[in-house]
């Protein structure tokens, strides 16, 4: 199937990290042109890019802190002049908050970093995206807004607020040729996860076990809805929230 993205340029954020790289990459191989947005890794996100540029597309490498709004909104600017205007926004970028007893400065601090920086990022490039006649957005929220954990409560927050403001955006931008949607990874097989004190190799073959389809998530798996969320082959998908976890919400 050919996606329509020959040409679209499109930013992930978050992009050195796993599902970040491996959403940057499913884009690039489609023909996209892909800037990797990157706050806390910088040589992976630039060996991202250079790996993109290697096997002959275009990408760049560009520093997003989202959670000051003005250098978000720089960051989004400093694509454009180098690539175009930004026709596809996939916001997979997250911060996390310290995994201890939270207080309303904890939750500020998450918003500020989780929420903030995004709707910067989206409000700089929604005139591009309506003056094409034609733009995606495509949020990552995880499967803890639906599953809490008693330890947090900012991120699960902050990505319930990122999935309101998705269907906001879906009804008014519609008309413009834009649709949003979200996307809702379950547990995700990525080297960070894997080497998490808590978790270890029972903890992820017991949850496998509970899981329909008998496996984890994978960032692949997750690269590919969204790269068919935000291509051309997508045109009447809007407003939605699409969980990649293998049916493991219906069996909590």
């Amino acid at each position: 199937m050919d996606l329509g993205l020959a040409g679209r340029i499109v930013l992930v954020t978050g992009a050195s990290g796993a599902i970040g790289s491996a959403i940057a990459r499913a884009f690039a191989a489609e023909g996209a042109l892909v800037a990797a947005g990157w706050h806390g890794n910088e040589d992976r996100a630039r060996s991202l890019a250079d790996s993109i540029v290697q096997a002959g597309g275009k990408g760049m490498a560009v520093r997003i802190d989202q959670s000051d709004r003005g250098a978000a909104q720089a960051a989004a600017h400093q694509v454009e002049q180098e690539l175009g205007d930004i026709a596809i926004l996939v916001a997979n970028a997250v911060s996390w908050p310290t995994m201890t007893p939270e207080t309303w400065d904890t939750l500020t601090d998450c918003f500020t970093a989780n929420v903030t920086g995004t709707l910067a990022l989206i409000d700089t490039v929604l005139p591009g995206m309506r003056g094409a006649g034609w733009g995606r957005v495509v949020l990552i929220s995880s499967d803890v807004v639906d599953q809490p954990m008693p330890a947090a409560v900012a991120y699960p927050a902050a990505k319930g607020a990122l999935e309101t403001a998705a269907r906001v955006l879906a009804v008014r931008e519609a008309r413009h040729g834009i649709l949003t949607n979200v996307v809702k990874p379950g547990f995700t097989l990525t080297e960070k996860a894997l080497n998490a004190p808590w978790l270890g190799q029972q903890a992820v073959d017991a949850e496998a076990a509970k899981t329909p389809t008998g496996r984890i998530c994978t960032p692949q798996d997750v690269a590919s809805v969204v790269a068919y969320l935000g291509s051309g082959a997508n045109a009447h998908v809007n407003g939605e929230t699409l969980s990649v976890a293998g049916g493991r919400h219906l069996t909590r």
